[in-house]
């Protein structure tokens, strides 16, 4: 253990930890704050979508022309239209532009609409019905629109997939949409060649996820576009292929996980452009991802992560070498390229997510947007430190960051409370880039501990391999283990050690709490408590992704309710509060309400907060706002520490007196 208390600042107020006041407010992280995604190019300007928590979670499609140095950018859509696609539940790739005119998926209905970039009237190019799309090309050679759809109108079934074309000269009154592949359980990527001859697509099937096995396609397109022969060239059995990508002179690029790392290919060679220990590709959870693109036909711009550090490249193609670009960040994605330009969405350790862009002629880069109209003194952000740690001999890595306030400090003798998150997915990552909802917590006097547990990404193909068969047991066990790493580092206080996640993270919660006994409490968002319900009651796209975690359904349904902890309620003996959308339909509420009520009768003190109109994950500002300020009351009621500001007011059931007396 430490020698000396590592939070002490001279300069400092003293307060106990989690009481101090802070400038980082749940207000500031909806006012004037966005969610940036699905950054694009065409015809010299930039677009990308903005989720705004202060218009209830609308998506906007926003224009910025790069040609003008001083244009200001636009709302694409007038409001209230929302851009959104349903497909996968998780949606993405949900816009194009072509022609001087935007094609989009319309969040109300779920149809595709078209509308001239300028005007305000959209009018839709397919028909009614219960159908998703996502993934949309435009094919210019045959002035149609390529895209994915899922089709839900059999109720008796799951959803079908197929590659589709709409014909962009039908009109409402007919629409004439060609089926150009279909039999797979999952399609993405469809991506024309230059000349318009060759779609290449990715495909896969039940009980695969795409991180665990894709097929690269290629297909011959016919005189009337239809797929007149399509072969696999890539994928299939233990390997995954992400971002088929043509180049401008019309040679076919994609991403493979073979060697353990997800690295770059040339269509018909099995070395990689540059052979390295690093991820090239992020787990396909939406569509229309993209970590690489062509500046010229020579030379690819990317971003790769090693060791949960994302940074910057150009690739040469002749010679294999890369160049490592100079710049700061611990985000990069979204990355869309035209002719010696790059535009990305970036973030680093004290800087909001933006829009970026790199000039290749001048090697230089800048900044188009800002996922801020309210900029914090960086004095008050707590930077994330990489640590590792064992746990039965295997390591683990995570990002630390310990609580910080220019203004105040904890007394001598106190350790901070401690807050584990467990990230969603569980196939997916948590990075060392700005996030409000860490500062929020550091910046109150909360040390976190962000565990990129067994199953994550970004540490190769045998990482994330760690958690088949074991969820619900090696990423608990890592968040456990990490939680006592810092305790016995002299960075925690043993007896306040707190857990929060959300979907696939929040189970991690309800199973730490559950089965083993180091967090005196903890947060679910939208979390499963029944891994029995969740495998009959989901979605297509995860209805078998407990396959390969948990095991095949219903032949190991044992071990399903072994691992469930509302099987185990009398093992959970300390308070949790629940958040979750009423409109959630990837981890149902049902999960929720039975991990309450059952809390409920057995005293334990437990909180409910439900959103009516909230899905899976949380997008108006009241909603983002209660879950925060909710949640530290609740622990400033649990642990008996006083807040700078009021809570909501938030119902605990069971709370004792003795509890609240302590205050």
């Amino acid at each position: 253990m430490s020698a000396t208390n590592p939070f002490r600042n001279a300069a400092a107020q003293q307060a106990p930890y989690g009481s101090w006041p802070s400038a980082i407010s749940a207000d500031l992280l909806t006012a004037g704050n966005v969610r940036l995604s699905e950054a694009r190019q065409f015809d010299g300007k930039a677009y990308w979508l903005e989720s705004r928590p202060a218009e209830k979670g609308r998506s906007v499609l926003v224009e910025c022309d790069l040609k003008d140095a001083e244009s200001m950018k636009r709302d694409v859509l007038p409001a209230p239209l929302s851009v959104r696609s349903k497909a996968h539940e998780y949606g993405g790739g949900v816009y194009a532009i072509d022609n001087g005119a935007v094609y989009f998926v319309l969040a109300a209905d779920q149809r595709l609409y078209r509308m001239p970039l300028g005007g305000d009237i959209p009018e839709p190019i397919t028909p009614e019905g219960p159908y998703h799309y996502a993934d949309l090309q435009i094919d210019p050679l045959r002035n149609r629109l390529i895209c994915v759809q899922e089709d839900e109108s059999d109720a008796t079934r799951e959803a079908t997939a197929r590659l589709i074309a709409i014909d962009l000269t039908s009109t409402e009154s007919e629409y004439r949409i060609t089926v150009l592949a279909e039999g797979a359980d999952f399609y993405s990527n469809p991506t024309l060649s230059p000349d318009g001859l060759q779609l290449c697509y990715l495909q896969w099937h039940h009980p695969d996820m795409p991180w665990d096995a894709t097929e690269l396609m290629l297909a011959e397109l016919d005189e009337n576009g239809r797929i007149a022969k399509a072969r696999q060239i890539a994928g299939g059995g233990n390997e995954s292929i992400f971002q088929p990508q043509w180049s401008p002179s019309g040679q076919l690029f994609y991403v493979s996980d073979r060697t353990n790392w997800w690295n770059i290919y040339r269509a018909g060679s099995d070395t990689p452009l540059w052979q390295e220990a690093a991820e090239f590709a992020t787990p396909q959870w939406v569509f229309g991802m993209s970590t690489y693109g062509f500046i010229n036909d020579d030379t690819i711009f990317c971003t790769f992560t090693q060791g949960g550090a994302w940074q910057l490249a150009l690739l040469d193609l002749g010679t294999g070498k890369p160049k490592i670009l100079e710049r700061t960040g611990c985000d990069f994605e979204s990355i869309s390229c035209t002719e010696d330009r790059a535009l990305f969405l970036a973030s680093g350790p004290a800087e909001f997510p933006s829009v970026s862009m790199y000039d290749a002629k001048q090697d230089t880069f800048s900044t188009v947007a800002s996922s801020s109209a309210a900029p914090v003194d960086t004095h008050w952000f707590s930077h994330a430190k990489p640590i590792s740690f064992k746990k039965d001999g295997r390591e683990v890595h995570g990002f630390y960051y310990p609580p910080h306030n220019p203004d105040f400090q904890g007394a001598p003798d106190e350790k901070p409370p401690l807050i584990v998150f467990g990230h969603g997915g569980p196939t997916g990552a948590t990075s060392a880039g700005l996030n409000l909802k860490v500062q929020y917590w550091t910046s109150r006097g909360f040390a976190i501990l962000d565990v990129n547990y067994s199953g994550s990404t970004g540490y190769g193909r045998e990482y994330r391999d760690r958690l088949k068969d074991s969820w619900g047991v090696l990423d608990v066990e890592d968040v456990c283990a990490g939680a006592e790493h810092l305790v016995a580092q002299g960075l925690a206080d043993p007896d306040r050690l707190l857990i929060k996640g959300g979907s696939a993270g929040g189970y991690t919660v309800l199973a730490a709490l559950t089965f083993h006994d180091t967090f005196s409490a903890g947060a679910s968002h939208y979390g499963i408590g029944d891994l029995t319900t969740l495998v009959q009651d989901t979605h297509k796209f995860e209805s078998r992704y407990l396959d390969k975690l948990v095991g095949p359904w219903p032949q190991a349904e044992s071990i399903y309710k072994e691992r469930s902890p509302i099987n185990h309620i009398e093992q959970l003996n300390c308070p949790v509060i629940f958040f979750q959308g009423m409109e959630d339909k990837v981890v149902p509420p049902n999960q929720a309400e039975t991990m309450v009520k059952a809390l409920q009768q057995r005293g334990v003190p437990v909180s409910y907060i439900t959103f009516e109109d909230e899905g899976h994950g949380f997008r108006a500002a009241s909603s983002i706002k209660m879950a925060l300020d909710g949640e530290l009351e609740f622990y400033s009621r649990i642990f008996g520490f006083s807040l700078s500001e009021p809570g909501p007011g938030i119902s605990i059931a069971n709370l004792s007196d003795n509890m609240e007396s302590n205050r």
